[in-house]
């Protein structure tokens, strides 16, 4: 990962997390935080819970992190592109950018389909 692309990505992640919390989204961030801390409850043999939702739990979160992720990818692809300037090396990057942020997500999503399969077989 070359340092412009590192540097955008961090930008692009402390503009978001600022926005977030600045503008409301402090509720997702307790409602992530119940989640995780109902999935350690389950985890650790807290009250009407079991091992199975706790992996569930942290799966969940897991897909939705990849996901941000990706998308934050897909994003700054589109930027590179879109002020690229017709430059072949740097078009080519942006598109091998959002190829491979999509494929990260169909990995993602096929391995999260994989996991659930074996917890349900198994436990």
């Amino acid at each position: 990962m070359s340092k412009t692309t590192l540097l955008t990505t961090t930008a692009i992640a402390v503009a978001l997390s600022v926005g977030l919390v600045l503008g409301g989204g402090y509720v997702a961030f307790a409602s992530t935080a119940s989640q995780i801390q109902g999935g350690l409850n389950n985890v650790g043999g807290g009250s009407g819970g079991n091992l199975q939702d706790g992996i569930q739990t942290v799966i969940n979160l897991l897909l939705f992190l990849i996901g941000v992720i990706s998308v934050i990818a897909i994003i700054i692809g589109g930027i590179r592109y879109t002020t690229s300037n017709g430059d072949a090396g740097q078009t080519k990057a942006a598109k091998d950018t959002i190829m491979y942020a999509v494929i990260g997500l169909i990995v993602a999503i096929m391995a999260y389909a994989i996991v659930r399969w074996v917890v349900n077989v198994f436990m």
